[in-house]
């Protein structure tokens, strides 16, 4: 792994963890003194930061964690409903995988979430079974598409990690999409999928910091009748 691929990696994993913070500035000089490599390969780095949208170039020397704004995790969530529902649909499509999820919907009935170690394993079990969703989609422009929303879901989702009443529910939530697609009903499966992802943006929503930026929030609907 070269020089410039593991700051990129380092980078992103603090970023989408919280050690990096948003309005935290990624000093070129800093960051490659710290990672002992020279400016060309970190500053490539930020560059690929900046693309997946994590930094901001705040001005041509200074680069700061992006922000974590409602609006923008609204955004976020108005892409990835379709998106996961459409690939939970494609999967459960698939009957000669069936036994793939119906092992999956016992992984989640099994989960404990009594300390960090077990609800990090939790978030682990969640990769394994986006994973297994994506490959039986089978759709490569639909996986790609959900890459890109999952580079941001991980620092979004981790507002929410410490929420024990909300995270038991993501369980059940989980075994039922997961259930849905073992049995082969696709209707099952995105409607299950649309509840979780109602459920997951109102508990990250209620979870924001008050340092977020909540000015973007979308204007009330008027009732009807006023002005």
């Amino acid at each position: 792994m070269g020089a410039g691929e593991r700051a990129y990696l380092t980078l992103l994993e603090e970023i989408q963890t919280g050690v990096l913070a948003p309005g935290v500035v990624l000093g070129e000089v800093e960051q490659a003194a710290r990672f002992g490599v020279s400016r060309t390969p970190l500053r490539e780095a930020i560059r690929r930061l900046v693309a997946d949208g994590l930094a901001v170039q705040q001005s041509p020397r200074v680069t700061v964690v992006a922000p974590l704004r409602e609006a923008d995790i609204r955004a976020l969530f108005a892409v990835r409903r379709p998106l996961e529902e459409t690939a939970a649909r494609l999967a459960a499509a698939r009957t000669d995988l069936a036994p793939v999820f119906d092992a999956m919907a016992r992984d989640f009935a099994a989960v404990t979430l009594d300390g960090a170690d077990a609800r990090d394993e939790y978030y682990r079990l969640i990769a394994v079974f986006d994973a297994e969703v994506d490959a039986a989609a089978g759709n490569a422009y639909l996986t790609s598409a959900l890459r890109t929303v999952r580079t941001h879901l991980v620092r979004v989702r981790r507002l929410a990690r410490d929420n024990l009443e909300r995270l038991g529910r993501s369980v059940d939530e989980h075994r039922l999409i997961a259930a849905a697609i073992a049995a082969g009903d696709g209707d099952l499966a995105a409607n299950a999928t649309h509840v979780h992802l109602h459920n997951a943006l109102e508990s990250t929503l209620a979870a924001l910091p008050d340092s977020v930026d909540r000015d973007q929030r979308p204007p009330a609907r008027r009732p009807r009748g006023t002005t």
